[in-house]
């Protein structure tokens, strides 16, 4: 019985140090952990998956096609990811063009290939069955 609490403890910390080597940290916040899944996703310039990732309110604006060849135009000559740091999460009920609901702005930090600095921010909306999905990218 006592060999397995070690056992236990120590896949964690292998899950928590494998997240983080990734460029993930450990997070409660399904937002966050939605923001972050789709970010792989447009890390890997895969248009398809970050479009079938993303809320409906996104997907209203703009065609899997076109997202795939806007994404590619803005993270194409930025190269590879080298490192992204969550800068900030801003909590909000209310942003402009879209409907009230529950909103969470966050920023990131980031380093690519071809662009020392840049500024990421994601918006997550929560769906009417809990989840949280992607309304919307910018990157700086």
């Amino acid at each position: 019985m006592g060999s397995r609490q070690p056992a236990a403890t120590l896949l964690v910390l292998v899950l928590f140090v494998t997240a983080i080597a990734l460029g993930g940290t450990a997070t409660d916040d399904p937002a966050e952990a939605a923001a972050r899944a789709w970010l792989a996703a447009a890390d890997a310039l895969n248009g398809a998956e970050t479009w079938r990732l993303a809320a409906p309110v996104f997907q209203q604006h703009i065609s899997a096609e076109q997202w795939q060849q806007a994404l590619s135009a803005a993270r194409s000559p930025l190269g590879a990811l080298k490192s992204r740091t969550l800068a900030s999460v801003n909590h909000r009920t209310s942003l402009p063009g879209v409907p009230d609901g529950e909103y969470a702005v966050m920023q990131y930090q980031a380093e690519f290939e071809h662009k020392a600095s840049a500024v990421e921010t994601v918006t997550a909306a929560r769906q009417s069955d809990g989840s949280w999905r992607v309304a919307g990218y910018f990157i700086k």
